[in-house]
């Protein structure tokens, strides 16, 4: 009787999520891919290798659904096209696909030629809204990011930049020099880990769960310290192509340890605190840390190995960043309402964990339902 009490707010809250959300693939929409720029005297010349997610992504949203596969691949050039924007000098550059598209290392590589003015540029801003015009669910867009290697003709290469929707990649061309821009790359890892977590709802909701039963500070640091444990060892191993998962597993399981938690904290409370919930935080960590790494560890293919090192040390403390962004102000909360609140008032916490973990565990449901899909 008890637990089906506990069960009742869970049931009306997954039932109304069912209703009134449409169906979704998968519980954070990012594609990630790499280009190669090349600045010549008279052009720029790009080269974007890209997933077939990515490809599937734009011609099913853009309406091109029973288009075969060759004739997505091939359409997806002028998409990227359309959705790459370069300035020369604040001056826009015109370009056009200037090879069909080649498979190389399991991604599809187009190449797009942009006309320049008289004499090399000196500053170069890179801009791109890929797939952000396509939401899979109301309010979270797809997000294409992509790892850039830069350099002129016959020079060594400046590597490891970044270029996402939200943020221009700017490169200036008289101060450019080989190798790694160590501070610029730590800056961009660490803003693109923390957008990671802030726009990935599995992620936010699985912190959520765990940060709604801790009582006390040491409660909360020894459970996120189990959780981030887990994912950076998981993250690490995946980047550098040790330990690899489908998405297939990776995106069930996160699903289901929302669903986990959420519903171990409804049922029974008890045991959301103490080590069995440090052994389940670890446990699901590392199937998190494969989905922070995704697409990823494919782009990242090919860079130094200090390069590598660099973006995954960042990435994982802008990673870390949005998980207390998220779980610091959750905690605060309940800690003053518990301090303002009587002994005859303590069923207002109990309520707000109880409806808190149900609405938690609806989502992750949800989610679960689309990643078995």
């Amino acid at each position: 009787m008890l637990i089906a009490k506990r069960l009742k707010p869970i049931l009306i809250l997954l039932f109304t999520c069912l209703a009134l959300t449409p169906r979704i693939s998968a519980a954070h929409p990012v594609a990630q891919g790499a280009l190669e720029v090349v600045f010549f005297p008279e052009r720029v010349s790009v080269t974007a290798r890209v997933s077939m997610e990515e490809v599937l992504v734009a011609a099913a949203y853009g309406g091109q659904k029973n288009a075969s596969a060759l004739e997505m691949v091939h359409a997806h050039g002028a998409y990227l096209l359309a959705h790459f924007r370069i300035a020369a000098d604040g001056r826009p550059l015109d370009g056009h696909v200037a090879k069909a598209p080649e498979q190389a290392d399991g991604r599809l590589a187009y190449e797009l030629e942009y006309r320049s003015m008289d004499g090399a540029p000196s500053r170069v801003v890179f801009q791109q809204d890929v797939l952000r015009e396509f939401e899979y669910a109301p309010g979270n867009p797809w997000e294409a990011s992509y790892v850039v290697r830069v350099r002129r003709e016959g020079g060594p290469a400046l590597e490891g930049l970044l270029l996402v929707s939200n943020q221009p990649l700017v490169v200036d061309l008289n101060r450019m020099t080989s190798g790694l821009d160590k501070a610029r790359m730590a800056k961009e890892y660490v803003h693109h880990g923390i957008m990671h977590i802030l726009s990935g709802y599995d992620h936010l909701l699985f912190i959520a769960a765990l940060a709604l039963a801790v009582a006390t500070l040491w409660d909360l640091v020894k459970v996120i310290s189990a959780f981030t444990l887990a994912h950076s060892i998981t993250l690490t191993l995946s980047v550098l192509n040790i330990v690899r998962l489908p998405e297939n597993i990776v995106e069930p399981m996160i699903a289901g340890s929302i669903v986990f938690v959420a519903l171990q904290n409804v049922i029974v409370p008890k045991r959301s605190r103490g080590t069995g919930r440090l052994c389940v935080a670890f446990f699901f960590g590392l199937f998190h840390g494969l989905g922070f790494a995704g697409g990823l560890l494919s782009a990242m293919e090919g860079m130094a190995g200090l390069a590598v090192g660099l973006a995954i040390a960042a990435f994982s403390a802008g990673v870390e960043i949005g998980h207390q962004m998220v779980v610091l102000p959750i905690f605060c909360a309940l800690k003053m309402m518990r301090e303002r609140m009587s002994q005859q008032s303590t069923l207002i916490p109990e309520r707000v964990l109880r409806y808190g973990s149900a609405g938690i565990c609806a989502a992750g449901m949800f989610y679960l339902v689309a990643a078995l899909r």
